[in-house]
């Protein structure tokens, strides 16, 4: 007996939950099928059920994460401005937090795709960059709100200002578990320059 649409319909949500979290925790490449599933709640044979190929999972998840990443920038903002807060300042403290470091499977696709992007194929590197560039756009808007540059002086700083939160990220996160200290004082430098460097005009 096949399964309902809706039992179908879940058991695909559940594989691509399962394969962001493993993808981004390790990587793309590490992370096989029999495994996948296994954190799925399923077994491999059932996969070509829901995907042709691996690629097509990678693909969609690709997409998904990073159409949720912008969503949730696009939150934060507005969140920032219903409060009252400073736009920049509100955004580098978030993301070069602590807890930012630690969420690696639910933080910035950004970032937590970054190591893989330039190895996946040609759709999934288009989704990373078509993503990349919505998130870009967001953040250069709320840099020309904050500091009144011109649009395209705005996206120049959103694109360095990016560019730094995103490398510091990913370092601290490379040494959080062996040298916890550094990882926090690269937190910390990055933060503390950005701040100095975000409103400057």
């Amino acid at each position: 007996m096949g399964v309902s649409r809706e039992k179908a319909a879940q058991n695909r949500k559940a594989i691509v939950e399962a394969a962001e979290t493993l993808f981004r925790e390790r990587g793309v490449e590490a992370v096989g099928l029999v495994e996948l599933m296994a954190a799925a709640g399923m077994t491999r044979g059932g996969f070509y059920n829901h995907f042709a190929s691996k690629a097509a999972l990678v693909d969609e998840v690709v997409a998904k994460s990073m159409a949720k990443g912008e969503e949730n920038l696009a939150a934060l903002l507005e969140h920032s401005r219903r409060q009252g807060h400073d736009l920049l300042d509100g955004q580098i403290d978030w993301y070069l937090s602590p807890e930012h470091r630690a969420d690696v499977d639910r933080g910035c696709p950004n970032a937590g795709f970054l190591g893989d992007a330039p190895r996946l194929h040609d759709e999934a590197r288009t989704d990373y960059t078509t993503g990349l560039t919505a998130n870009m756009r967001l953040f250069a808007r709320a840099v020309e709100e904050a500091t009144g540059l011109s649009e395209q002086d705005a996206w120049q700083r959103a694109l360095a200002l990016f560019s730094q939160m995103a490398g510091a990220l990913l370092l601290a996160r490379a040494v959080a578990s062996t040298d916890p200290d550094l990882s926090d004082q690269i937190l910390a430098a990055a933060r503390q320059d950005l701040h100095a460097r975000a409103h400057q005009s």
